[in-house]
């Protein structure tokens, strides 16, 4: 998901942004020639994540900069791991500590925090997924870290599936009349997903044949009576009112996929660090 071209750019945008004009502190704090070396650590238990990004950061300001990790994307680290050694350039290391980390803190945070959502859903076979609520130009690497975590991902952008909500069928006069017009111009390769707030919004999606029901804000109750109703027609969503406490009863309704903002939007960010 995370081409090399792709992090490179992003990388080279942040660190223009943090670094601008020089850092007039390390720039007189250090020589060319100074050398250090320190430690990535985890201060708690989580799901790491953002190790390519991590040491682009390092690669781009100084070739001259070694990293040797300890874990991969995925793995579980706990309260002590030490997670990588970093070796080189004292100052282009005091330069982008804080951009190194402020992406492995967010990604490991996020995948941490959907690791948490799968996990709590069991031996269900629901699977947790993400949404379009994402920070701006930071979509790729939030959606590669829910990845991580053990989610599934939803559309990446506007082009990716058709999705009917509310306000798509008040402005085409109906459901039956959006998806009409749109099986007339859209791609064979294209899904269409429809939101249904209620039962006969589900009626009137299935007789449509559309690919995708999202049951939003319903019951449980609701939700089993339509995915008995939908009986594998459709691939069934369920959103709303989704959190820790909610989504294991949630996915008890036989739904395929559970949508959720919370897993990237509130994701806390991982408290990691780097020790000289």
């Amino acid at each position: 998901m995370l081409n090399k071209f792709f992090i490179e750019e992003h990388v080279k945008n942040a660190l223009q942004e943090d670094i601008g004009f020089g850092d007039i502190t390390t720039d007189y704090l250090t020589d060319e020639e100074d050398r250090m070396s320190c430690e990535l650590n985890t201060r708690v238990d989580g799901i790491f994540c953002g190790r390519d990004v991590f040491e682009t950061v390092f690669k781009i300001l100084s070739p001259d900069i070694n990293i040797k990790f300890y874990f991969k994307d995925g793995d579980r680290i706990k309260k002590g791991d030490k997670i990588a050694d970093i070796e080189g350039s004292a100052r282009y290391i005091l330069m982008g500590e804080r951009t190194a980390l402020n992406y492995v803190q967010r990604m490991s945070g996020i995948a941490t925090e959907t690791n948490k959502y799968q996990e709590a859903i069991g031996d269900f076979k629901a699977k947790i997924a993400d949404t379009r609520k994402t920070t701006p130009c930071f979509r790729a690497f939030e959606k590669y870290s829910v990845k991580i975590g053990g989610g599934s991902l939803h559309r990446f952008n506007l082009a990716d599936c058709a999705m009917i909500k509310d306000n798509h069928i008040k402005f085409s006069g109906s459901l039956t009349k959006a998806v009409e017009r749109l099986k007339k111009n859209i791609s064979h390769a294209h899904k269409i997903e429809v939101e249904c707030d209620n039962i006969e919004q589900v009626k009137e999606a299935l007789a449509v044949g559309v690919d995708i029901i999202m049951l939003d804000n319903m019951t449980l109750e609701q939700m089993r009576e339509c995915v008995k109703l939908i009986d594998g027609k459709a691939i069934v969503e369920a959103s709303g009112n989704v959190n820790l406490s909610t989504v294991h009863d949630i996915a008890s309704t036989g739904v395929d996929i559970i949508s959720s903002s919370a897993i990237v939007a509130k994701a806390p960010t991982l408290d990691l660090g780097l020790d000289m």
